[in-house]
């Protein structure tokens, strides 16, 4: 382990990727500030840029730009009451209550701290849990591979809002189709490409990408007529407050932080679940812990409110590369968008990745340490202009957007049809999100449907046809029976939910 924090240390203090960690944090702050442009959207419009990269450089940049993201969602939600990033939604139930009285610089430097503690020691987590993980999953094969994939796909029920669960599977299954257009791969048979050879190669995950989030975010904002900036430009510099935490909510933040971390770091680490659960959990496990009188004060402005869903958050998001880096499967949305880019790199996460690429498993690691001391360092002194970002108009965000999301795709491929496609997908993407159909379901499926494939078509070669591979293998087994025990908990929430629906109508 020695030898490979020394490996990460010397890829990830190089100039080069030294100066991406700062660029990577620095973007995703600002666009993770920005309402509605979430991680996702910021590492998608990325991705033409890290093709210029060796793969460890633009793994880097987009680890930057994914905390960078998570940590700057926190200043709209505490500001504005408009949480920039699913996963501060949570952040904003004390965080705007803090800031209407009076302490939002106070609010936003818990915010801070919290974020680089969390990130911190789910970086410390990540250093000790990663090589470990790496090794035992050595032992995973083809049935393994895609019992764990099929267990990605049953993890689907954390992108949905409640009572949506059906539709994030229909995104599921749509993700599933479009990654099987183009030739298949172990037959070189086409595959719903309509006799046009601009699909014979398959949908690219960069266009998928660029038109579900960043290209539909932008149409819906204008069909919306949402401007999220007016609020944000009633802000004054002189609002804003100070920034000094006292001994007593430095106390309460040190009770808080371990409990959220460990909290966080675990949720990260379930594939399909990431910052938006693991913040949630740790604000309603923290309101649990906390003395009744200081119960009374969640809401309203509690700094352990405030200081536990931002640990967590950012804990999370470590936590989500150890089934990335380590299994091959995404931890979260997010990381699902980096798995595509990987792969984009011709580069497999997984098992072995800790054995043949061992400058990115290690130097990504420590870059997330390195990360967390960019933001911290960014974040304090700069709080109260950074803020001013948030009054961006919607009459320059847009535009901005949209130019991006073409020429980036047009400069990967030089084919006009991709960018008629994009602007194809980006149109029902945005009707299907009107309507709340999650994108995320859709990018997981779509990642993973290919791998999917052709792991099963593997193991049934292996088996000549049977499907007792499915039980084989001990390793095999369990995985099964824990997507079959996450479906049935999933089906009895269901079940259970609905009598109370019923007499809440009569």
């Amino acid at each position: 382990m020695i030898e490979g924090i020394l490996i990460g240390l010397k890829t990830a203090l190089s100039f080069q990727n030294l100066m991406m960690v700062m660029i990577g944090c620095f973007a995703g702050t600002i666009i993770g500030m920005l309402p509605g442009l979430g991680p996702m959207t910021a590492i998608a419009l990325m991705i033409p840029i890290t093709y210029g990269f060796d793969p460890a450089t633009g793994l880097i940049l987009m680890a930057g730009v994914y905390y960078g993201a998570v940590f700057g969602g926190s200043t709209s939600s505490i500001l504005i009451n408009a949480p920039g990033v699913p996963g501060t939604v949570a952040t904003s139930f004390d965080g705007y209550p803090m800031a209407q009285q009076g302490k939002a610089g106070k609010a936003l430097a818990i915010a801070a701290y919290s974020s680089f503690a969390g990130g911190t020691i789910s970086a410390i987590f990540l250093l000790i849990a990663a090589p470990s993980l790496s090794k035992i999953s050595l032992s995973f094969r083809s049935p393994d591979y895609f019992g764990l994939m099929i267990l990605g796909l049953t993890a689907v029920a954390a992108f949905s809002s409640k009572g949506n669960f059906l539709k994030a599977m229909m995104m599921c299954v749509l993700g599933l189709m479009l990654a099987s257009v183009g030739q298949d791969t172990l037959s070189d048979i086409p595959r719903f490409t309509f006799n046009n050879m601009n699909l014979s190669d398959g949908i690219s995950f960069v266009l998928v990408v660029m038109a579900t989030f960043a290209m539909s975010e932008a149409l819906t904002i204008i069909i919306k007529g949402n401007d999220p900036s007016k609020a944000a430009k009633q802000i004054s510099l002189t609002d804003l407050g100070s920034i000094k935490v006292n001994k007593e909510e430095t106390k309460q933040m040190a009770a808080t932080i371990p409990r959220s971390s460990i909290l966080g770091f675990i949720i990260g680490v379930l594939p399909g679940a990431g910052a938006t659960i693991a913040s949630f959990l740790a604000y309603g496990m923290e309101r649990n812990f906390v003395k009744s009188e200081e119960k009374e004060k969640f809401g309203k402005g509690s700094v352990q409110g405030l200081s536990a869903p931002e640990t967590a958050n950012n804990a999370a998001c470590s936590g989500s590369f150890v089934p990335l880096l380590t299994l091959g499967i995404p931890g979260s949305g997010t990381t699902a968008v980096m798995l595509g880019a990987l792969l984009g790199f011709g580069i497999q996460p997984g098992p072995r990745l800790y054995q043949t690429n061992p400058d990115i498993f290690w130097s990504v690691i420590m870059s997330m340490y390195i990360g967390m001391v960019v933001l911290l360092i960014l974040n304090l002194p700069l709080i109260p202009y950074i803020a001013r970002i948030l009054a961006v108009p919607r009459t320059f965000l847009i535009p901005m957007i949209l130019f991006f999301s073409v020429t980036g795709i047009y400069l990967m491929s030089f084919n006009n049809f991709d960018i008629f496609l994009m602007i194809g997908i980006a149109v029902i993407a945005t009707a299907l999100r009107l309507y709340d159909f999650p994108m995320p379901p859709l990018i997981l499926a779509f990642v993973l449907g290919g791998l999917m494939e052709e792991n099963l078509r593997r193991s049934l070669l292996i088996s000549d046809g049977s499907w007792s591979f499915l039980w084989d293998r001990p390793l095999t087994l369990i995985i099964m029976l824990t997507i079959i025990l996450i479906v049935c908990l999933q089906c009895y929430k269901s079940f259970k939910k609905t009598p109370n629906v019923a007499k809440t109508s009569q």
